[in-house]
């Protein structure tokens, strides 16, 4: 990927970037805040803005492998997709059940999840390599 020209629009991927890897660090912490999608909103706004932060994050201890993975096409193993499943099942009923009165936006939530939910499980699945003989 290529660094923008433009100084601003720079500036401006280099908050976003740091701002989603912000997001993602919060979900380590918290469960129900999902970690994978920040990361690798974080990777795009770095490869856009500075390859500095971008080798950076591709070599991060924590976070590289997600995104050397999707951005070699490898998706994500099946124990991230079941988190990430898990998370917006849990998350989006509370807020349907508990927090949402109004049952036009309580659809657009639903709706809103099961596409989630669909998109997820579509996405290339990372095949764990065979353990030695």
């Amino acid at each position: 990927m290529t660094v923008v020209k433009s100084r601003l629009l720079r500036s401006f991927f280099l908050a976003l970037g740091i701002f989603f890897l912000g997001l993602a660090f919060v979900g380590i912490v918290i469960p129900l805040i999902p970690t994978v999608g920040p990361v690798l909103l974080a990777a795009y706004f770095f490869s856009k803005s500075s390859e500095r932060f971008d080798t950076w994050l591709i070599e991060n201890r924590l976070f590289g492998g997600i995104v050397r993975d999707w951005r070699a096409g490898l998706g994500f193993s099946i124990r991230a997709k079941s988190i990430a499943i898990g998370a917006i099942i849990v998350t989006f009923t509370i807020s349907i059940v508990f927090v949402i009165d109004q049952s036009i936006i309580r659809v657009a939530l639903f709706a809103l999840a099961a596409a989630l939910v669909v998109y997820i499980a579509q996405l290339p699945t990372k095949r764990l390599a065979p353990a030695p003989a």
